[in-house]
């Protein structure tokens, strides 16, 4: 690959060969932990991952409990924000072809392996907060529809109004 040409593939969200229903929902079963974990394949996560409710509420977000590694750990499940999905991707399985016939497109297919709409993150030594960055970055969404939605003629027509009546105190 040339340096500053980016790579090229596809997504494809909709699971063609076994139906949209067949996706799995992984819808409360997905946690981002305060940590890095260097393994990439199966385990029996349920086994020794046990969450519990706590019965507390901080900052207006249930407190659920849980021990990794001897640590515990303080989270919190919250919801995606409107209009907003997470996906789990996989590579998609092309099947045996010759190398001549893979083009750099072919061989960065993606395929949804499951979906969710909220998540559960954790904290080592704090209860969850609105404040945590973790919550905080989901404000970015917003600011993002604000800075990509269309300007309307009254969009422009208002703000000349404020404008002038700025200008002329």
């Amino acid at each position: 690959m040339e340096e500053g040409r980016g790579s090229t593939g596809s997504i494809n969200l909709i699971r063609s060969s076994e139906g949209k229903d067949s996706v799995v929902n992984l819808s409360g079963q997905v946690h981002q932990l305060p940590c890095c974990i260097k393994y990439d394949g199966p385990c029996a996560v349920s086994d020794y991952f046990r969450v519990k409710p706590t019965g507390i509420e901080a900052d207006g977000l249930k407190v659920e409990e849980a021990h990794f590694r001897g640590r515990k750990l303080h989270g919190a499940t919250i919801p995606l924000p409107d209009g907003y999905s997470g996906f789990v991707l996989g590579k998609k399985n092309l099947g045996k072809r010759k190398v001549s016939d893979m083009s750099e497109a072919n061989s960065n297919c993606w395929e949804m392996k499951a979906r969710f709409d909220k998540l559960t993150y954790w904290n080592h030594d704090t209860y969850p907060s609105k404040d945590d960055a973790f919550i905080r970055s989901f404000h970015w969404f917003g600011v993002a529809k604000a800075l990509h939605k269309p300007v309307t003629a009254e969009d422009l027509a208002s703000a000349a109004v404020i404008l002038k009546k700025d200008g002329s105190k």
